[in-house]
């Protein structure tokens, strides 16, 4: 699910801040590993 989600929040479809709460840290370490850091905020 942490995958799905990266995907999403990478097309734009999804903001990291609509990402489920349990997901949140799989999902900000699979955007950070891509060199997508900027994807994670908080907004």
């Amino acid at each position: 699910m942490a995958l799905f989600f990266a995907q999403r929040v990478t097309l734009g479809k999804t903001k990291y801040s609509e990402v489920p709460s349990t997901l949140k840290p799989a999902v900000k370490e699979i955007l950070v590993e891509n060199g997508l850091t900027f994807l994670v905020t908080e907004e």
